[in-house]
């Protein structure tokens, strides 16, 4: 696949493949970090497929699986780095920095209740809901890159969104 092909790829899936690895960071230089990782590991990978108008093009759900294991390197170097500098992360910090939808969108008030509501479920179902939404993966490809069966994924999917209706009331995005 030439360089034109994976620039064409990537402005296509990009936006989405950095919201996966902003939820999957503590702050957006990681994320960006850990996205550009996930890249050179897919494209080293070689792991291509076929769109649907028959041209090869890398697999969604493996750059999916190459950010969250970029991630979890990441997040070991740090506790590393943390060790050998003899200092304590700060545990109490909260996700306030990462942005959930592009610029645009930050402005409207549905938007941001919507970014509030997902910011209170659990990581499991945020990942899902990620995946899912944003990612356009299905069951099988969120069960393959999570490691998880297909069923717990789609039942992880079904209770997120259960938990998404009760802090997203009416009145929030009116």
């Amino acid at each position: 696949m030439d360089s034109a092909a994976w620039k064409a790829w990537l402005s296509i899936h990009g936006s989405r493949l950095l919201l996966f690895a902003r939820q999957q960071t503590r702050t957006e230089a990681d994320a960006e970090d850990v996205m550009q990782d996930a890249m050179v590991r897919l494209w080293r990978s070689g792991l291509i497929q076929k769109n649907e108008q028959g041209e090869d093009e890398p697999s969604l759900a493996a750059a999916f699986t190459q950010i969250r294991r970029a991630a979890i390197d990441q997040a070991r170097k740090n506790i590393r780095q943390a060790n050998r500098d003899q200092r304590s992360i700060d545990l109490g910090e909260d996700q306030t920095g990462i942005v959930w939808f592009e610029s645009s969108l930050e402005q409207d008030e549905r938007a941001l209740a919507v970014e509030d509501a997902m910011k209170k479920l659990p990581d499991y179902y945020r990942e899902i809901l990620t995946l899912k939404i944003w990612g356009e993966l299905t069951f099988e490809q969120i069960a393959e890159t999570l490691d998880i069966p297909m069923n717990t994924a789609a039942s992880r999917y079904r209770y997120a969104l259960q938990q998404l209706r009760r802090h997203l009331t009416p009145a929030k995005l009116q």
